[in-house]
Formats: C-alpha cells, structure tokens, sequence
C-alpha cells in the first residue's frame, strides 16, 4: 500500500515538473519569437530609412545645380546620412535621423530662395519620392512600436516576468519623436 502511494506521489510530481518545464520552455520560444519580431521591425524600419538617405544624393545633387554656394547644407546632409547609415540601435537610428530632418529642413529653405528649381521637373519627382520615403518611415515606425508594445507587455505579464528576467529579456525602445518635432513648423511662401 506504502509503495503505491509513493508511486503515485512521484507520478503527480513528475506530472508537476513537466508542466512546468514545459510552460517555461512555452514562455521562452514565445518570448524569443516577440523579440524576434522586434528586431524584423527594426530592420524594416532600417532598410526605408536607407531608402530615403538613398534619395537624399539625388535631391542634393538637383539643388546644387541651383545653388552652388549652399555647401554647409550639403555638409550637414552628408554627416547626417552617414551617422544614419552607421546607426546600429534604434537610439542611435532616432538620434541620426533627428540630425538628417533638420538637414533636409535647411535644404528645404534653400529650395524656397530658388524659385526656378520649385518648377524643375526632377525636382518635383525627387520631392514625390522623398514624401513617399516618409511615408513608408511614418508606417514602419508604427509597425515597429506595435512590435515593442507586444514584446514589453509579454516580458512584463506574469509569469512570463520571472522567465524574462532569468533569461536576459529587457524592455525594447520605442521610437518616439525628437524634440525638434514637437515645434510647429514654419511655412512661408515668400
């Protein structure tokens, strides 16, 4: 009789340690899949902001043919779009980015004191394409934070905390605007 509760006590505790060995390997895969999704985010959102420094040569090369003596804008631009393409997290992307809006900003009012460039025909096709690249950059980030806010929720929820916190999960960044965006921009058509 002694035995076979013993043995039925070891089956239920068995029982025990493999559900549980299971939920942790079930937390882990689904965590290691939200992180992943995370990082295919951010590379998406890499790969249109590439896209958009791609651009950028060719616009400045449209406006220099106007402006030849703009050269601290086209410096600016090329500084900015080179710490963009050596952005390696999503701090790094954000702070990059910041530095290549306000380049293309200052381009942009050097665009205005050139009325004759406003008409050129590859002008306005750079500029549809560099609205386009907005665009796409405006969507991903989306895409990417929806991915954070899953990823930070399913690392925050128990139990998966514990499990995240013994295996070196942390929260992700999201990405959020730099504080030249929270100023109204000026429009003049002077």
């Amino acid at each position: 009789m002694k035995n076979k509760k013993l043995w039925i006590i070891l089956a239920v505790v068995a029982v025990l340690i493999i559900a549980i060995i299971a939920s942790l390997v079930g937390t882990y895969n689904g965590l290691v899949e939200k992180k992943a999704e995370v990082d295919q985010k951010f590379a998406q959102v890499q790969t249109v902001l590439q896209r958009r420094s791609d651009l950028i040569p060719n616009l400045v090369s449209t406006v220099k043919g106007y402006a030849a003596h703009e050269e601290n804008v086209y410096t600016a631009i090329a500084d900015a779009r080179a710490a963009l393409s050596g952005a390696k997290t999503p701090e790094e992307a954000e702070a990059a980015n910041g530095e290549l809006d306000s380049a293309i900003s200052r381009l942009l009012v050097v665009v205005e004191n050139y009325p004759d460039l406003k008409s050129n025909a590859n002008f306005i096709a750079l500029q549809d394409e560099l609205a386009g690249a907005e665009n796409r950059i405006s969507t991903e980030r989306g895409r990417y934070n929806e991915a954070v806010k899953e990823y930070n929720t399913a690392i925050r929820k128990f139990p998966n905390n514990i499990f995240a916190g013994m295996f070196g999960f942390t929260a992700a960044d999201y990405f959020e605007a730099d504080d030249e965006a929270q100023k109204v921009p000026e429009v003049n058509f002077d």
